[in-house]
């Protein structure tokens, strides 16, 4: 299976979740789920933020080798899951990609923690403090932890 994490840049939600579900998969041992990510409006090359990768130190994660991959430069059309950061994300997948219709998600509604179809956005942690950054990588956390279930059920 092909998991792809999409959000604006990918140099902060869409790395940072992309990150700890491999970390994820590492500690259960499971190998046949592939992991990547890119953004709608990513410069290829980019690296994460300085905030990115502290935050992600407090899970045991490097996150300075991620270099960002624009969406349009990804195998994005050979997922079998795409999830994104935001419904932004997702209108936006599903415009330049209409036959991914059913593939493609927000990460909390695919975790099924979209609050009555409110609140269906991971905000961008981009330009604020590190405590921005905590929130935002403790609300990914959570939605993987359930996502992680939904595909072992669907793998193993």
């Amino acid at each position: 299976m092909k998991v792809m994490f999409v959000c604006t840049g990918n140099i902060c939600r869409s790395a940072m979740a992309e990150a700890m579900l491999k970390k994820m998969l590492e500690e259960r041992n499971i190998n046949n789920i592939e992991v990547c990510s890119c953004g709608t409006s990513a410069e290829n090359g980019d690296r994460p933020t300085y905030n990115a990768i502290y935050t992600m130190k407090q899970y045991n994660i490097d996150l300075t080798k991620h270099m960002a991959t624009n969406m349009l430069n990804s195998d994005i059309k050979n997922m079998d899951l795409i999830l994104c950061a935001t419904m932004s994300h997702k209108r936006t997948v599903l415009e330049w990609y209409p036959n991914l219709e059913g593939k493609v998600f927000t990460m909390k509604e695919y975790a099924e923690l979209d609050n009555h179809g409110k609140d269906m956005d991971i905000s961008d942690p981009w330009g604020y403090d590190i405590n921005i950054y905590e929130k935002c990588a403790s609300e990914i956390e959570n939605c993987l932890e359930k996502t992680l279930v939904k595909l072992e059920n669907k793998v193993l």
